[in-house]
């Protein structure tokens, strides 16, 4: 009996030691490799904390595997990992969260610097916050971005306004520079589309507001810059996942990662296919993206973007007034019985290269590819287009000082050549009842080489301990070839032309009045040439007296933090003049040509506040309040005898509201974003205006980690609560044929639903 109880004695004890052991590990910035202190890890399961010392490191006594640790630390993402015993000694890797927005440090800016102190408007939408709506439309986030409005006419047809600048474009955008992972994005011509990509691999979103051509070229309207995600944490993983949503529409997702030691690769495919809230809206788009990057024993590294959709999406078109409010699902009549659509194969190639030549000298030299096969069947035509572009950006970094005073420069240069063929031919479909669009004979075939060229450079100092001065110029030359390849009723107008030549420059100003608070004051100067749309006339003549539109900004806004770094508050006022504006004069059903129409002016006011409360150890609320209120109007607009001086522009809301309520409780997070946008003036004459409207929106996430190789996540989501009817989009100054009313409208989306699941392994 003696021997038996000593038995039990040696077993209880030895388990004692099995399920009560030590763990130690230290933890450090994942971008910088620097060890953080001060950062607090709980134990899930025990409720105990301990805090990193200087090194980072950190140990738990007394504890049983496997260990769920929770880390915790202002301006990083708070992150959830699951250890065995195997993995004591493991460095653990945490995220800057930019979300924290007084920590940013704006990636697309010829020098770097931190958002606080940058003397411009710039807004940065994380990764977190793509996941405030449905995943299905990467642009429609940009509409909680002050100063920006994204008008939506279905999944294809969106163009982005960024302070009204685009506002009067024609079913695209234009006026705006935007890149992926520094890969220009804007054709040569200045069009531009964002629909293809996709949040799932996206990192961040950084948008300059207004004129900034001193250091991206032709943007009036200013640059959006998306940022693939990378990670320097050794691993591999596979991710699938899939959401549904209201109209059938289903999107499909695999990613692929592999990182180790100083390679890091990221292969993604997603389809997303929707049969459409309305009639001849059917959607259908693969992706592939491959981004790779490695980097050497000297800190230089190499970075691979590559990018392919191929896209067929229907088109139902506007609709006028009744329509649109008694019948919104229908598509105008013609594009359905033209069963018109858009189909195109895109690829986009980058490599880049970055070299450090000394702790003071950097260049950052990238070479792209771009290529566009599209074709588009509607009712007046039939579009065949081919375009094909290559080009080269390099931007040197140097550390010095100036009078004494700590300066960094920046120069370099970007260049394109783009070769643009398209052809138009008869559409038939009248005479094919119930076949849709039937390819007839030639009634255009141009070609159209563009190139351009921008020599930029810039210089930052800091005259005093608290202000800095930014001074930059780019200088711009764009010109074109034509070649009519099919010309009958006119002469040839074969030949070369080009954009007279733009100096761009900038002044900025930051002042740090007090800790953690600056002010700053900005002008700058921006331009955008005319697009192949806008040069050629319908009979594919070229309109030679286009100018380029040019324009100022002048700026002032506080950027600063509050309540121990919980509340983040920006203001900004502006003033835009913008000359030799372009427009769009309609002279057909669906069919129009640009022209220079006089002078507009911008005034507006911007407001951004995130306000973040933990109000316990595994949950915290977070509220966020965007707002713009503008007044843009024509200064002097005199158009086919019309004087339209004095009036709104068309197209844009007078204001923007979008407040948010979020929370964080363990793996649950969830937010309603109520959004306000104001009415919207339909023409030049101001004859009439939409309605203000108002959307609820709710969504939740749900996202664990099960083991230590395996993570599940859900969503829940609905758009439109209130299921309000409203425009989205216009076409301004529409104009009715044969007795029909003028069709200005595109319906909103109703109440939609979706949901969506997610599985990674790590290998």
């Amino acid at each position: 009996m003696k021997k038996l109880h000593l038995v039990l004695t040696f077993l209880l004890f030895t388990s004692a030691i099995v399920s009560s052991q030590n763990f130690s590990a230290k933890v450090k910035d994942s971008e910088s490799g620097e060890f953080l202190n001060d950062v607090t890890v709980t134990a899930v399961r025990s409720g105990k904390i301990q805090v990193t010392d200087t090194n980072g490191y950190f140990s738990f006594d007394g504890i049983s595997f496997p260990l769920k640790l929770k880390f915790s630390f202002i301006g990083y993402k708070t992150s959830t990992e699951i250890f065995d015993a195997s993995e004591k000694g493991k460095i653990i890797d945490l995220q800057r969260d930019i979300d924290v927005l007084y920590e940013v440090v704006l990636r697309s800016s010829n020098i770097p610097q931190k958002l606080l102190k940058e003397s411009a408007a710039v807004s940065v939408l994380s990764a977190e916050d793509l996941k405030r709506v449905d995943d299905f439309n990467l642009v429609q986030n940009l509409n909680y971005v002050p100063g920006v409005f994204v008008s939506q006419g279905a999944l294809n047809t969106n163009k982005i306004d960024i302070r009204g600048i685009g506002a009067r474009a024609q079913y695209s955008t234009n006026r705006i520079k935007a890149y992926i992972n520094g890969i220009p994005l804007t054709t040569a011509e200045g069009e531009l589309t964002l629909d293809d990509f996709d949040n799932s691999y996206l990192d961040r979103i950084e948008i300059y507001k207004g004129p900034v051509s001193s250091i991206f070229g032709a943007g009036l309207g200013g640059a959006i810059h998306l940022y693939t995600q990378r990670s320097r944490q050794d691993q591999r993983s596979v991710e699938t996942s899939f959401s549904y949503g209201s109209f059938n529409t289903m999107k499909t997702g695999v990613n692929v990662s592999y990182v180790e030691d100083s390679l890091d690769i990221a292969i993604n495919y997603n389809k997303l296919d929707s049969d459409g809230y309305r009639d001849n809206g059917a959607y259908d788009r693969n992706s592939f993206v491959v981004t790779a990057g490695l980097l050497n024993k000297n800190g230089n590294r190499w970075d691979l973007f590559y990018n392919y959709t191929n896209l067929k999406a229907y088109i139902p078109s506007s609709l006028n007034l009744d329509d649109f409010l008694n019948s919104p699902t229908k598509a105008a009549f013609t594009w359905a019985s033209a069963e018109g659509y858009e189909s195109y194969d895109k690829n986009i190639l980058g490599l880049a290269y970055t070299h450090n030549f000394s702790e003071s000298w950097r260049n950052q030299t990238t070479v792209f590819l771009n290529s566009r096969d599209g074709y588009e069947p509607r009712p007046f035509d039939i579009l065949d287009e081919n375009r094909n572009s290559i080009g080269l950006r390099t931007n040197f970094n140097h550390e010095t000082s100036i009078a004494s005073m700590p300066a960094k420069i920046s120069f370099g240069a970007e260049g394109m050549l783009e070769f643009y063929e398209v052809q138009t031919y008869q559409n038939l479909y009248q005479d094919f009842e119930d076949q849709g669009s039937v390819q007839g004979n030639t009634l255009s075939n141009n070609e159209q080489d563009r190139n351009y060229i921008n020599f930029f450079g810039q210089v930052q100092m800091e005259l005093t301990s608290k202000l800095t001065a930014d001074l930059g110029v780019n200088f711009n030359t764009t010109s074109y070839d034509l070649q009519e390849n099919f010309n009958q009723d006119s002469a040839d107008q074969s030949g070369d032309y080009s954009f007279d030549a733009v100096l761009s420059p900038r002044l900025g100003l930051s002042y740090e009045a007090f800790a953690g608070k600056h002010f700053y004051a900005s002008a700058s100067h921006g331009f955008s040439t005319p697009t192949v749309a806008q040069t050629l006339t319908p009979e594919g003549n070229i309109n030679i007296d286009l100018q380029t539109e040019t324009g100022w900004n002048y700026e002032i806004g506080f950027k600063g933090n509050w309540l121990e770094n919980r509340l983040y508050t920006e203001v900004n006022a502006y003033s835009i003049q913008i000359w030799d504006l372009l427009v769009a004069r309609r002279i057909n059903q669906d069919r129009y040509v640009g022209v220079n129409a006089g002078k507009s002016d911008h005034f507006g006011l911007e407001f951004t506040s995130i306000y973040r409360q933990p109000i316990s150890n595994d949950l915290s609320l977070n509220l966020m309040l965007n707002a713009n209120l503008t007044d843009y109007t024509f200064d002097k607009f005199v158009d086919l005898g019309e004087n339209y001086s004095g009036n709104e522009l068309p197209g844009v809301p007078e204001y923007m509201l979008t407040p948010t309520i979020g929370f964080d409780y363990m793996d649950f997070s969830a937010n309603i974003n109520y959004q306000m946008f104001g009415e919207m003036a339909l023409d030049d004459s101001n004859s009439g205006y939409t309605e203000a409207y108002e959307l609820l929106n709710f969504r939740m996430n749900y996202n664990t980690k099960l083991t230590s190789y395996l993570q599940a996540g859900a969503s829940f989501g609905i758009n439109n609560i209130t299921d309000e009817l409203y425009a989205l989009s216009i076409v301004t100054n529409a104009v009715g044929f044969g007795g029909s009313a003028p069709r200005y409208y595109y319906p909103g989306m109703p109440r939609n639903y979706y949901a969506g699941l997610n599985l990674k392994i790590n290998l």
